[in-house]
C-alpha cells in the first residue's frame, strides 16, 4: 500500500495540505458560484451574452497575466507575504463586485478579483514544490484536487439558490466572507516555505533567465500544454453551459446548480482514478488514458447533437466525462510541469498557470462569440478541444525520455 505523502521536516506541523486545497478551491468558487447568474446579468444590465461573458473572460485574462508576476515575486520575497497581499486584494475586489452598478464596473472588479485569486493558486502550486518531495507531488495534487472538487460541486448549487432567493450580488458577498476567513488563517498558521529566495527573480535579467530555463525545457511543454488544453475543455462548459441549458434548452434556473454539480462530480472521480492509474501505470500512460476520455467526451457530445438530440439531459453526462478526464490530466500536468524546477518553482507555476488561462481566455471568447441560440457551437468546440488534447498528450510526452518523468 502506498504511504501517504508527508511534508518535509520543518513543515509537518503546519496545516499545509489544508491550505493548499483551500487556495486551489478559491479559483473554481470565483467562477462557479455565479454561473447561474450569468443569464440574469444579461437581463439586469440589458447587454448581450457576449458582454456578460467578459466577466469570465477578463477574469481569466487577469488571472493568467498575474501569474507571470506573482510567481517571480514569490520566488524573491517568499510565499507568505505575496499570498497575504493577494487575499487582501481579493476581499476588496469581491466587495466591489457586489456593489457594482454597471456591467463595466463589474467587469473591472472581476479583473481585480482575478489578481487576488491568482496569488492563492500560484502559492499553492509553489508550496507543493517547496514542502513535498517530487515523488509525492502527484499524490498531493491529486488528493488536494479531490478536495477542491467540492467547490465546483457545491458552488453552482449554492449559486443557483442565491440567485433565485437573493439575487446575483449575494455570490460576491460569499466570496468576501471566504476571503476574510482564509486571510485570518494564513496570517495565523502559514509558515514561509520558500527556503531558496532568489533576490534576482524580479530583475529583468533574473526574469529572463528563469523564463528561458522553464520555457526552453521540453519537459515543461510536454505536460503543461496538454494540461492547458484539458482546462480549456472544461472551460467550454464553464463559460457556455448556463446559457445553453437555461436559455436554449429551457432548464429552470433552480435546477442548473444540480446539473452542473453532477457534471463536476466527474472531476472528483477523475482525481481518485488518477491516483490509482498513476501508481499502477506511471505518468505517460495515465495521461494517455485521460486524454482518450477527453476525446471520447467531445466526440459523443457532437454526435448526439448531430443526431438531433435537443434536451438538457444530454449535457450533464458529457460534462461528467469531460471533467473526469480533466481530473486525470490535471494532476499529471501540474506536477510534471513544476517539479523539474526547484529553483524556479514559482516562475514555472506562474508560466503553467498563464498558459492555462490563455487557453481558457481563447476558449471563452470563442464560446461567447459563437453563441447563436443553438447547441451546435458548444458541441463543435467541445469536440475540437478533445481532439487537441488527445494529439498533444501523445506527441509531446513521447519526446521525453522515461527517466525524466515524475
Amino acid at each position: 500500500m502506498t504511504e501517504p505523502a508527508q511534508a518535509i521536516p520543518g513543515f509537518q506541523a503546519a496545516p499545509l495540505f489544508f491550505l493548499i486545497a483551500v487556495f486551489l478551491m478559491l479559483q473554481p468558487l470565483s467562477t462557479d458560484l455565479y454561473l447561474a447568474s450569468l443569464p440574469s446579468l444579461a437581463t439586469v444590465f440589458a447587454v448581450p451574452a457576449s458582454t456578460v461573458q467578459l466577466t469570465l473572460s477578463l477574469f481569466v485574462a487577469g488571472f493568467g497575466g498575474a501569474q507571470l508576476v506573482i510567481g517571480p515575486l514569490s520566488d524573491r520575497y517568499g510565499r507568505r507575504p505575496v499570498v497575504i497581499a493577494g487575499l487582501s486584494l481579493y476581499l476588496l475586489a469581491s466587495l466591489l463586485c457586489g456593489a457594482s452598478q454597471s456591467i463595466g464596473m463589474l467587469i473591472f472588479a472581476r479583473f481585480l478579483q482575478a489578481l487576488g485569486c491568482c496569488s492563492a493558486v500560484i502559492i499553492a502550486r509553489a508550496i507543493v514544490r517547496d514542502a513535498y518531495a517530487p515523488q509525492d507531488s502527484v499524490r498531493v495534487i491529486s488528493k488536494a484536487s479531490s478536495w477542491v472538487s467540492a467547490a465546483p460541486l457545491l458552488g453552482p448549487i449554492l449559486g443557483s439558490f442565491l440567485q433565485v432567493h437573493l439575487g446575483w450580488r449575494a455570490a460576491f458577498v460569499v466570496h468576501a466572507l471566504l476571503a476574510t476567513a482564509l486571510l485570518i488563517m494564513v496570517i495565523a498558521r502559514l509558515p514561509e516555505t520558500n527556503l531558496y529566495k532568489d533576490p534576482k527573480a524580479t530583475e529583468l535579467s533574473g526574469l529572463a533567465r528563469n523564463y528561458r530555463i522553464v520555457l526552453g525545457s521540453p519537459l515543461f511543454w510536454a505536460y503543461a500544454l496538454p494540461g492547458a488544453l484539458s482546462y480549456g475543455s472544461i472551460f467550454v462548459f464553464i463559460s457556455g453551459a448556463s446559457f445553453v441549458l437555461i436559455k436554449v434548452l429551457a432548464l429552470p434556473t433552480g435546477w442548473f446548480g444540480y446539473c452542473f454539480a453532477f457534471g463536476v462530480s466527474g472531476y472528483l472521480s477523475g482525481t481518485v482514478v488518477c491516483r490509482r492509474l498513476h501508481a499502477r501505470f506511471g505518468t505517460k500512460l495515465t495521461l494517455r488514458i485521460g486524454s482518450s476520455l477527453s476525446l471520447a467526451a467531445g466526440a459523443i457530445f457532437l454526435a448526439m447533437v448531430l443526431a438531433g438530440m435537443q434536451h438538457w439531459a444530454m449535457i450533464p453526462p458529457v460534462m461528467f466525462m469531460t471533467m473526469g478526464a480533466h481530473g486525470i490530466n490535471f494532476p499529471i500536468s501540474q506536477s510534471n510541469s513544476v517539479s523539474p524546477f526547484p529553483q524556479q518553482a514559482g516562475t514555472a507555476a506562474g508560466l503553467m498557470g498563464a498558459l492555462y488561462m490563455l487557453v481558457a481566455f481563447i476558449v471563452g471568447t470563442i464560446v461567447g462569440g459563437t453563441h447563436n441560440g443553438t447547441v451546435y457551437p458548444l458541441a463543435i468546440i467541445a469536440c475540437s478541444m478533445g481532439s487537441l488534447i488527445f494529439i498533444a498528450a501523445r506527441v509531446l510526452p513521447a519526446m521525453i525520455p522515461a527517466e525524466h518523468t515524475v
